[in-house]
């Protein structure tokens, strides 16, 4: 090695990997270690001529490092990435970075910034979106930490992230976790995003479309309004035809979907927060009982219901789940942004929700054509409480709302499973309600627990009891 290297990397499995061949490609040297010797020695072995090093032994990967040292770990979410640390500290000195590039709980990052400052040490919780072909291409980086630290990390960053209209998908998030929970909040929409996408999918399916048909019909939403990274790999996926049995490989695939727990996180993160994500809720929930396969299959031969079977003028409906599709998933991104400006608001964080929109634009899972809509809803109107009130998106949903309403109600008709769907129109039906039965609600509760209710007629604030008449 003729020089240090500008940054280190613990944990080389593909993530890791492609980082770094990433780093390594904008002239960037880097020193690499995983705790299993061989395959540092294969991974530089199978790469000659870059600007890598490779290290058996912790201490002399960190001696390889220029200061203040930058060390970036690629390892598994929980007691890895605390037991990776462990091992790095008694090894760094005052002033050096350690970076979390996986997908750790906020809070966790939170408790590991306060430790490592307190020995004199900076922590960064980096998200970085875009799988396998994102680390090495160029993904979206999601960096919190002290201010101090985006000065040290800005020209690698900016380096490997993606690039939109020129500009670096990376931006310093805010301090502590924020960089870690704005990950969070993306994973919790991209959970959102994949359902209500599963949700129009399963709607064509049901009138009859073939499997080449609907990805036609995906590529051909990929080239105007709806146009994202996963609509894109949607049409893809479906076109995709099994090399021994010439089926869709779709078609192979058994119905169970995973999780690696950060929709949940978001799940909980809004109850605390006391902010309704109702689509991504209904998408988290669709996993859950996608796995449970075996009552499902059992409960199928029990449980009555119609066998969807949708006829009619096929045009007619693919334009209808269209506008159902985006609608959705506008109601997805509003609530994740609500939740982020609420918990901003919380931390201290000033989050710039229109600026963390326009790094989504590139080298994410959720990269979308219309994120460009989102900054500028957010630039116009800083103070913005909800995504659906801006002009662009108001006007989207008036539109959208009669083929919205005519698509969840087919599907319960027909007894299709539109969790998604229904809990964005729900959503959005509840927020345009000048009046909700919750006064209901609200006598309930002080008929059973005196807990008191405001009145229509009197200035807000003041209390009300009613004595109501025993239950007997």
């Amino acid at each position: 090695m003729n020089r240090p290297s500008d940054i280190g990397l613990v944990g080389l499995a593909v993530m890791g990997q492609n980082l770094v061949l990433n780093m390594a490609s904008r002239g960037f040297q880097v020193s690499v270690f995983n705790r299993t010797p061989e395959v540092t020695d294969a991974f530089v072995a199978a790469h000659p001529g870059q600007h890598l090093a490779g290290f058996h032994a912790l201490d002399d990967f960190v001696r390889s490092l220029a200061r203040p040292r930058k060390v970036m770990l690629m390892v598994k979410a929980g007691a890895a990435v605390d037991a990776v640390i462990g091992q790095l500290v008694p090894l760094l000195e005052a002033g050096d970075i350690v970076i979390d590039g996986g997908n750790s709980l906020y809070t966790d990052t939170e408790r590991r910034d306060a430790q490592l400052a307190a020995l004199g040490l900076r922590f960064v919780g980096a998200g970085v979106s875009g799988g396998e072909e994102g680390a090495r291409k160029g993904p979206a980086i999601m960096p919190g930490g002290p201010d101090s630290t985006w000065d040290e990390l800005r020209p690698i960053f900016e380096a490997i992230a993606a690039r939109v209209d020129g500009a670096p998908c990376v931006r310093h998030i805010g301090p502590g976790g924020a960089g870690h929970y704005v990950k969070m909040i993306h994973n919790g929409i991209e959970y959102g995003d994949m359902q209500l996408i599963c949700e129009a999918y399963s709607l064509l399916k049901a009138a009859g479309l073939s499997t080449d048909e609907m990805a036609a019909v995906f590529d051909r939403w990929n080239e105007g309004e709806l146009q994202s990274y996963l609509i894109q790999i949607t049409g893809r996926a479906l076109a995709q035809k099994d090399p021994q049995t010439g089926l869709p490989v779709v078609d192979l695939i058994l119905d169970k979907a995973g999780q690696k727990g950060t929709g949940q996180w978001t799940l909980v993160n809004a109850a605390e927060q006391a902010v309704v994500v109702s689509t991504i809720n209904a998408a988290v929930e669709a996993r859950v009982l996608s796995s449970q396969k075996a009552l499902r299959v059992a409960a199928s031969t029990q449980l009555q219901g119609p066998l969807p079977a949708i006829g009619g003028d096929r045009a007619a409906l693919v334009a209808q789940v269209h506008d159902a599709l985006y609608a959705s998933k506008i109601v997805s991104y509003a609530q994740g942004l609500t939740l982020m400006r609420s918990m901003s608001d919380r931390q201290g964080w000033a989050l710039d929700l229109g600026g963390i929109a326009s790094i989504w634009r590139g080298g994410c899972i959720i990269r979308a054509r219309f994120l460009n809509r989102i900054t500028e809803a957010c630039s116009a109107d800083p103070g913005l409480q909800n995504l659906m009130l801006a002009p662009f998106f108001r006007e989207v949903l008036n539109r959208s709302q009669a083929s919205w309403r005519a698509v969840v109600a087919l599907a319960v008709t027909q007894g299709v499973p539109v969790p998604a769907f229904s809990a964005s129109l729900a959503y959005y039906d509840s927020l345009r309600t000048a009046r909700l039965p919750a006064n209901l609600l609200q006598a309930q509760r002080d008929f059973f627990g005196a807990h008191t209710y405001e009145r229509i007629d009197r200035p807000a604030g003041e209390w009300f009891h009613t004595v109501w008449p025993e239950v007997i």
